[in-house]
């Protein structure tokens, strides 16, 4: 038993590398890689979930979904959505952070505060919001009153529904943006900026000239987390409008789960699913590649 016990620990001892790790890849490839093995899988494959088991197609899917409407439509919302709500976002982001990063009364105080939109469950955040912005009860459209404007339509009209879910975006997420950038300004040297002063810089030419330069791989690094979530946005447009109206606001990650679970497509829905990874995927290395060639320069 004893030397039953010794070879158990010489074994531990030899493969301590192999061991510990052991756990954190074991359930690595069950939840994330196993998934996107088999939906690449699915993705050559027809199946309709009750209709027999999956029949081998070939990449008939990926040539069915570039001649789909849908998948052209759901790409166009997908990246009018994104593009739209990212910029407000970096922008209003780092004007905000620039603001709190000013010592002022309070400051903790509305900082804490700040971070409630972000902090808030998606799904309960478009709930309320899908209330407010309700063309005949919404609070929205009696603001507009207040100050003679005219009601609008909102989510109620394809104009209109885009705008109003990045409205809801950017008021979730600026917050995370601003805190990101925000650690980034604390952490900046303050010598360029007692140099500038001297020199009788003003604001607008110090915000220019030192601090965004500065700041430029913190709104990277920003953009490249919100992004991942953003380009496949789904609980506050699935909870607001799934869609609607029509599939004025469908994107290209919501079509693939309607084809998936509401009209059980499950192989072309692996396909969108992939297409939409690759799409993220590929704008992740676009950016980290433009960062990395204004950081050499």
């Amino acid at each position: 038993m004893k030397k039953f016990k010794e070879k158990i620990l010489s074994f531990v001892d030899n493969h301590i590398h192999i061991i510990f790790p052991a756990p954190t890849i074991i359930a690595l490839f069950v939840v994330v890689i196993f998934p996107i093995i088999y939906n690449i899988y699915m993705s050559f494959n027809k199946w309709r979930i009750g209709l027999g088991s999956p029949k081998f197609i070939g990449l008939q899917n990926y040539i069915d979904a570039f001649s789909d409407p849908r998948f052209w439509n759901g790409l166009k919302v997908m990246f009018f959505f994104s593009g739209l709500s990212l910029s407000l976002e970096i922008v209003l982001g780092l004007l905000i952070a620039v603001y709190l990063n000013k010592e002022f009364k309070g400051s903790s105080f509305v900082q804490t505060i700040y971070i409630f939109p972000f902090a808030a469950t998606p799904v309960a955040i478009a709930l309320i919001w899908r209330i407010m912005l309700n063309p005949q009860i919404g609070a929205l459209n009696y603001f507009l009153s207040l100050i003679g404007l005219p009601p609008s339509l909102w989510i109620s009209s394809a104009k209109t529904v885009i705008l109003s879910l990045v409205l809801v975006d950017v008021w979730k997420w600026t917050p995370m943006i601003t805190l990101i950038v925000l650690a980034g300004l604390k952490s900046l040297p303050k010598d360029p900026y007692e140099a500038a002063v001297i020199d009788g810089a003003s604001i607008p030419q110090v915000f220019y000239h030192i601090t965004l330069p500065l700041i430029q791989p913190v709104l990277f690094s920003a953009l490249v987390l919100r992004s991942l979530d953003n380009l496949k946005e789904f609980d506050i447009i699935y909870t607001i409008t799934q869609g609607g109206p029509g599939i004025a606001s469908e994107t290209l990650y919501l079509y693939s789960y309607k084809t998936a679970f509401s009209f059980f497509n499950c192989g072309y829905g692996s396909t969108l699913i992939i297409i939409v990874f690759l799409l993220v995927l590929i704008f992740n290395l676009i950016i980290n590649k433009i960062r990395y060639k204004s950081e050499v320069l």
